[in-house]
């Protein structure tokens, strides 16, 4: 009898444990790989927080870039998909540069292709 509660017990662990699925990030909903579309366009813009820093309206923090003087909300990755927006260099503290790919499709960016550029240093 408890060979069969330990066999039991164990079978429901095993399932219990496989049973558990990475959660999907939102830059693999962009790409599976972090590569640009040699057929498309890359673009460098502004990059940070559309309501701290970008001047759109909203109460939550989101992703926005600013191509050609217009923001845009940013649909395909998320404000948190690239490091904490709160950091000293983060989006809600600074604007920051980005490659990217995608379109403008009713009044938002849609992202096939996100990349955060790395800060350059301030000559001192």
């Amino acid at each position: 009898m408890k060979k069969l509660l330990l066999l039991l017990l164990s079978i429901v662990t095993t399932a219990a444990a496989h049973a558990q699925t990475a959660p999907a990030t939102a830059s693999s909903a962009i790409s599976s790989t972090p590569v640009p579309n040699p057929a498309q366009p890359v673009q460098v813009v502004q990059a940070s927080c559309g309501q701290c820093r970008l001047g759109l309206p909203g109460k939550s923090c989101d992703l926005a870039v600013r191509i050609a003087g217009k923001a845009y909300f940013v649909d395909g990755t998320t404000i948190d998909s690239h490091g904490d927006a709160h950091a000293k260099d983060g989006f809600c503290q600074a604007i920051r540069q980005a490659e990217v790919q995608g379109q403008v499709v009713n009044n938002r960016f849609v992202a096939t292709y996100f990349r955060l550029l790395p800060e350059t240093k301030k000559a001192q």
